[in-house]
């Protein structure tokens, strides 16, 4: 019986501890009364809406929802064109939250949490495109569509010193780009490509991948208070199958492995 008690106090202490836990955190992470979730629409591991249902879905949609609610915080959308503009959002104080490729150049700016999510980047390429393979790609001068600001625009120089990048100011214009001919090939992580491939009758994913994305939540600098809650929820949300119930109510495709 005394070891039951025990027991039952360890945990009952535990919860009043993590309960204290996450109200730091709710006043570091939600500081105005709310959660505000960065989000830009046309990739799965952002926002993107099911032409069928017209459900939205994404991982920093769902995963911001699920921190609000979490948090007993109102959940707010605030979206912006492209992944570059919610960080700067961020930075300048007006996102809490979202999901973004995690680089040492962005993390001079935000805070990431460990990897979520790992994702292959590729090339997509028209349905009258001559490239074939990947290898084709390293032909000297090639036209490479990126999105503007994006981690694609400053590697893919660097990869292909010989071909001219391109920046789009977001997906829809990179469709146009390679449907008007302005650009041999479009360039950047898997799921964002399968979403455009979708809009393109007969165009065609590489097979291979010149790299991956490492994907992890994003909160603001100074606000490192609240990292280990972060941490938890991430490890949390990874175990209980909900980065891969939102993967796949997203359609993600082009995912290596969670981790």
């Amino acid at each position: 019986m005394n070891r039951f008690v025990m027991v039952m106090a360890a945990a009952a202490l535990a919860a009043s501890a993590f309960g204290a836990f996450a109200q730091d955190a709710r006043q570091i992470l939600a500081a105005t009364g709310k959660l505000r979730v960065g989000v830009y629409f046309g990739s799965p591991t952002s926002m993107v809406r099911d032409s069928k249902t017209n459900e939205v879905h994404g991982l920093s949609y769902d995963l911001g929802q699920e921190l609000a609610r979490r948090l007993n915080v109102p959940f707010e959308q605030v979206s912006y064109q492209r992944i570059s503009d919610v960080l700067e959002g961020m930075k300048a104080g007006d996102v809490d939250f979202t999901v973004s490729n995690s680089t040492p150049a962005r993390a001079a700016t935000v805070t990431f949490s460990q990897n979520l999510l790992t994702i292959e980047l590729g090339y997509l390429v028209a349905a009258s495109s001559p490239i074939a393979v990947i290898a084709d790609v390293q032909k000297p001068g090639l036209r490479i569509g990126v999105t503007k600001n994006s981690t694609s625009q400053g590697t893919i120089p660097k990869l292909l010193p010989n071909a001219t990048v391109v920046p789009a100011e977001n997906y829809k214009r990179g469709i146009e780009m390679l449907e008007h001919g302005e650009i041999d090939t479009y360039a950047t992580n898997k799921p964002t490509l399968f979403e455009m491939s979708d809009q393109m009758p007969g165009s065609r994913i590489l097979d291979g991948r010149w790299g991956e994305e490492h994907l992890a939540v994003a909160i603001p600098k100074g606000h490192e208070a609240a990292l280990d809650y972060i941490q938890h929820f991430v490890t949390e949300v990874q175990t209980s199958g909900l980065v891969a119930k939102s993967a796949e109510q997203a359609g993600l495709r082009g995912a290596v492995k969670a981790q």
